[in-house]
């Protein structure tokens, strides 16, 4: 007996073989608005992530903007806090923190994050509230589409065009204002006394939202996004989801609204009435009836469509309601399942140790280089010198003046014992360390440096370094 496993080729041949594209023929989506629970949340949502990405950059704090990234002066100020790039540890934290947080969301509610607080539907959302106000409901801007082109649809499409860039430029310029202080960009940039980078950067962040949020819209969710491809890997049956009950709407079909819930069933009927409503308010365009997909973003607008129809036809809400694949099925659904728990509990402890880290973080930070172009010298006084830079960061928001102090040799002389620093500022200045000869038992020794604030003995930093000597005596 043959233990191969008998095969068959199926490949088709050159008459049989359809043409596949990779990328679908866009269809223009007209969204629909609409009203309702889920709705109010997200605009709420959406107006206070817009608010404080505008507003912030102009809240001053002190001398200086409360969020300000440096970048020439390679510090990085929010609000009463100033952090330096060797600080990079806490960034690193942070970005941890944001991925087990997104992981956490996926598996407990999907692309909820993508719904109610992606920048990408945030704008896009901003920038169909402005069609819907100048080019009307959904029936009338495909009208509009339609007809030839007259005075009325020329306003109202130059009108709307030039919203979206007025949007984009306040967009751009906010952006640049979190790393150029914002009141002098504002002044700076009409009067073409700005930086070209500042131009460069403006006019890349005005195409980019434009294009993004005008034009390509849902292309960017279902294309260009990672999340969309990646989140099917962290979904399992009991991931909170927005769902068609398709036991409970099926038959779908019209029927006279006359027709009571319960006549309606007697007579075969499911609750979905196939308005396509749901579809009509989706800002991807997919049918949710046809189960889930990952073009998906979990805004929940069909969900606010569905419950005014049945409101209107007098049927119980939650046809298209935020469940399970469990629950669907009718199995129970487990909440405090392992995986969500670990996310959970791993969340928690990155949240924990990035507090710890922050409260714990010594405003204090300085660097000790040593002179290059020479190692050592030999002093009149039989002594062994080495220059240093020292370069000194106050993170603290009050002005210090440090002690400082050097140890690790016999006899080990510092030429300077202080060094004043304003507030949130560094400084810098050569100092020579010398030790006597007779100390200097190998080419190289580790010596400490030590900075402790005189005001504030509680801030102190030190540094390990190296002094070198010569041996031959």
């Amino acid at each position: 007996m043959s233990d191969k496993i008998p095969t068959r080729d199926v490949t088709p041949s050159s008459a049989e073989t359809v043409k596949q594209e990779m990328y679908a023929r866009r269809r223009h989506i007209y969204v629909r608005e609409i009203k309702g629970l889920f709705q109010k949340v997200r605009r709420s949502a959406n107006w206070a992530l817009m608010l404080a990405f505008f507003v912030l950059p102009w809240v001053p704090w002190g001398d200086r903007p409360a969020v300000w990234f440096d970048l020439p002066g390679r510090e990085f100020h929010i609000l009463g806090a100033t952090f330096y790039p060797q600080e990079f540890m806490l960034l690193s934290w942070l970005l941890i923190i944001c991925a087990f947080g997104l992981f956490f969301i996926t598996v407990f509610a999907g692309r909820v994050w993508c719904g109610y607080t992606c920048p990408q539907s945030v704008w896009t959302f901003l920038f169909i509230w402005v069609e819907h106000r100048l080019e009307g409901s959904r029936n009338r801007r495909i009208k509009l589409d339609r007809q030839p082109m007259n005075a009325d649809k020329l306003w109202r499409k130059s009108a709307k065009h030039a919203i979206w860039l007025l949007i984009a430029l306040a967009t751009g310029i906010t952006f640049v204002g979190y790393f150029t202080p914002i009141r002098d960009l504002v002044v700076e940039l009409p009067t073409l006394e700005a930086h070209g980078w500042s131009y460069f950067w403006v006019g890349f962040f005005l195409i980019f939202t434009y294009l993004n949020a005008g034009w390509l819209r849902e292309q960017v969710c279902i294309y260009m996004c990672p999340y969309a491809r990646f989140q099917s890997v962290m979904f399992d049956r009991d991931t909170l989801i927005v769902s068609y009950d398709a036991a409970r709407g099926e038959p779908r079909g019209a029927r006279k609204k006359s027709l009571s819930h319960a006549e309606a069933r007697e007579a075969g009927h499911g609750d979905c009435i196939d308005c396509d409503l749901c579809v009509q308010v989706c800002p991807t365009g997919i049918d949710i009836r046809d189960g889930l997909q990952y073009e998906c973003i979990t805004c929940a607008a069909c969900i606010d469509a569905c419950d005014s129809v049945m409101d209107k036809m007098g049927y119980p809400r939650g046809l298209i309601r935020y469940t399970t694949e469990n629950a669907l099925e009718g199995r129970p659904t487990h909440i405090l399942r392992p995986r969500l728990m670990g996310y959970l509990a791993a969340l928690l402890v990155m949240i924990g140790l990035f507090v710890w880290a922050v409260g714990d973080r010594t405003p204090l930070d300085f660097d000790l280089e040593r002179d290059r172009n020479r190692l050592f010298q030999a002093t009149a006084d039989g002594r062994i010198s080495n220059a240093y830079t020292l370069t000194v960061r106050n993170l603290d928001g009050e002005a210090h003046a440090y002690r400082i102090e050097a140890s690790g040799l016999p006899g080990l002389a510092l030429d300077a014992d202080s060094i004043r620093v304003p507030a949130s500022d560094s400084r810098q200045r050569v100092i020579t360390l010398s030790a006597p000869a007779e100390a200097i038992e190998q080419p190289s020794h580790a010596i400490t440096l030590r900075l402790t604030a005189e005001a504030a003995p509680d801030i102190s930093l030190e540094r390990e370094a190296r002094f070198l000597g010569d041996l031959r005596r």
